[in-house]
């Protein structure tokens, strides 16, 4: 060889301690929120259906997954609901004895330094599976926003620290700033699933709320073949008062989360979702994958795209990996 090169990159890679010297992303328990379902019912613990090692608690088995969670180091939460009786209208959304109004009691007497945001939808709690008000079968967004200004108050009022409205109807988040301000709970966040796409990865998620909607939600949730659609809802909501801007999904929407970091002053969270979660547990019990590794990989793409905060039902577990390397990041 007449020639060696002056420059090589491989010198940084040749051993474990170098590799993590240089590490441009690492992963910290604090970068997790980890979502939780409650249901009415007593000593319930039960599997849901295409999203193992994830659970319907009801209220009373609640310490133990407290319990779990404050030993993992994981900071918050997101709370979804499943009712006692759905309606049209989503009435138990907004009750003070919802089910997620009393886990939010709870889950504060319990570990009252967990940070609790709360999924503010209607698709759960009404008969046809939307997120909006169905009027002569179109979603009526603005008679919507009035019951996510009840839901926000009285997640508020309950004890929530964040709300989350996911319907993506328009002027949700100034609609729902201004309920909580006008009730002195100016103080309560809002984290706007700003950027929240029509996708096939939902399933196992639609599953465990019972929210399959009758028909598609295609006219209110984005059209995955549009990106600057995706800047223009974030700075909507970053306009209106909104205090994180979330994308949804994760994996597939990379290129979105970066691009809505960029544009943004506000923190980004980002959700790896129920079918993504599933695909890679699902192939992992095939033995086509090492879960450990590709997990880790995910979610690192996921914080280097732009994420200050990933949403993953994979939470608790990688917040153990990351408690035994005993330095607060994996490598």
């Amino acid at each position: 060889m007449g020639f060696f090169p002056v420059t090589r990159p491989r010198r940084l890679r040749r051993n474990a301690s170098l590799r993590e010297q240089v590490a441009e992303v690492r992963l910290h328990v604090s970068d997790f929120m980890y979502p939780v379902f409650v249901v009415h019912g007593y000593d319930i613990k039960r599997e849901i259906n295409g999203m193992p090692n994830q659970y319907h608690w009801s209220l009373d088995r609640l310490p133990e997954l407290i319990e779990e969670i404050k030993k993992s180091g994981v900071l918050s939460i997101m709370l979804f609901g499943l009712p006692a009786i759905k309606d049209k209208y989503a009435s138990e959304n907004y009750a003070d004895n919802g089910i997620v109004q009393q886990a939010i009691c709870e889950i504060k007497s319990l570990y009252p330094g967990l940070l609790i945001a709360t999924d503010v939808c209607l698709c759960a709690y009404t008969t046809d599976g939307h997120c909006g008000i169905v009027h002569n079968e179109e979603i009526s967004n603005d008679q919507t926003l009035d019951i996510l200004q009840k839901t926000a108050v009285s997640h508020a009022k309950a004890g929530a620290d964040i709300v989350a409205p996911s319907g993506m109807m328009d002027g949700m988040i100034q609609a729902m700033r201004y309920a909580l301000d006008q009730n002195d709970y100016s103080e309560v966040a809002i984290m706007s699933y700003a950027v929240k796409y029509a996708s096939g990865f939902y399933g196992p998620f639609r599953s465990a709320c019972d929210s399959t909607p009758k028909g598609d939600r295609k006219s209110y949730q984005m059209d995955y073949r549009n990106k600057s659609e995706a800047l223009k809802e974030a700075q909507m909501d970053e306009d209106e008062g909104a205090d994180f801007l979330m994308v949804k999904p994760a994996l597939s929407y990379l290129d979105i989360i970066q691009d809505v970091r960029r544009n943004t002053h506000l923190p980004v969270a980002a959700y790896h979702v129920s079918g993504e979660y599933a695909m890679i547990k699902a192939a992992a019990e095939k033995g086509w994958l090492d879960e450990k590794a590709v997990l880790l990989e995910s979610l690192t793409a996921i914080k280097r795209a732009g994420a200050k905060l990933i949403l993953t039902y994979s939470a608790l577990d990688v917040a153990a990996w990351i408690q035994a390397d005993n330095s607060g990041h994996y490598q």
